[in-house]
């Protein structure tokens, strides 16, 4: 399975990873959430493999732009219904690979992982 980065390309998380990629030589495909959307069985996936606590981004300003009610007693579904409508709120990049997947960016994890 080949390399692939899902996230937003303005987010500057998303440019750090995409440059050390490109400055280690590492071949890539991106996925634009916003552009190329999100698959609801891909998303699982990730739960799944994760867990839908390390993929939500409750820093971020769109999970804080929530009304109280909807950031109260999150579960696996609701997070997931949050994340499919709004995958900005998905910590950013997610990398999927022969060797699983993981969130966030990281330059020591990544040598470890797709430049050896």
């Amino acid at each position: 399975m080949a390399l692939t980065i899902y996230g937003i390309p303005n987010c500057d998380t998303v440019k750090k990873a995409r440059r050390w990629l490109d400055d280690a030589s590492v071949a890539y495909r991106f996925h634009d959430f916003r552009k190329d959307g999100l698959d609801p069985a891909l998303l699982q996936g990730w739960i799944d493999a994760i867990g839908w606590e390390k993929l939500l981004n409750r820093n971020g300003t769109t999970f804080r732009k929530l009304p109280d009610d909807q950031k109260q007693g999150l579960d696996a579904a609701s997070a997931k219904a949050l994340m499919l409508d709004q995958p900005a709120m998905i910590r950013r990049p997610v990398a999927e690979s022969a060797a699983g997947v993981s969130v966030g960016f990281s330059a020591d994890d990544w040598q470890t992982r797709f430049a050896a």
